[in-house]
């Protein structure tokens, strides 16, 4: 198991504090959750309240261009787990878009342009270009185009597909 010192400890968890609603989703919080250990890409948002594992940020990684809606929160391990791994427990692939109030759960990655919707509790990994929601999180949809900040949100409904249930 990874031991820090009671002052590492200290300055991690005060800038994860900071960040929860701190200025600037796309700079200022971004940027301390990296001082934390959190691996994020460029062009990145992170909304306000939102949780990147307390304890280990190190076992999360985040893409390029991802968006976390406020009050999502990412847990990447579990009491009596080694959180020593090089591997992230969590992965975020890039152009994901995770709602607001959702949950992440150790052990899944996002895979590059899934949607998750708003309040869903994602607790298995999530297909490329796939929209998923509810809890636990179900895919309902397969995205033609991710939903970006540059992506037009017409453009964007008009290329989803439902995922006929049998």
């Amino acid at each position: 198991m990874r031991y820090e010192s009671t002052f590492a400890g200290a300055r991690r968890r005060l800038l994860a504090l900071i960040a929860l609603y701190g200025p600037g989703a796309e700079t200022t919080r971004v940027r301390l959750h990296r001082l934390r250990g959190v691996r994020i890409g460029s062009g990145c948002f992170i909304g306000t309240d939102v949780i990147i594992e307390t304890a280990f940020p190190h076992l999360v990684e985040i893409g390029n261009r991802v968006d976390l809606g406020m009050r999502t929160t990412i847990v990447a391990h579990q009491q009596g787990e080694i959180a020593d791994k090089d591997k992230p427990s969590v992965k975020i692939e890039d152009d994901v878009f995770i709602g607001p109030g959702s949950i992440l759960l150790p052990h899944v990655t996002v895979g590059q342009g899934a949607v998750v919707t708003a309040g869903s509790v994602v607790t298995t990994s999530v297909p490329p270009l796939t929209m998923v929601r509810g809890n636990p999180a179900e895919p309902v949809a397969r995205c033609g185009v991710p939903l970006g900040r540059s992506t037009p949100l017409r453009e964007f409904y008009r290329q989803l597909r439902p995922i006929r249930r049998k």
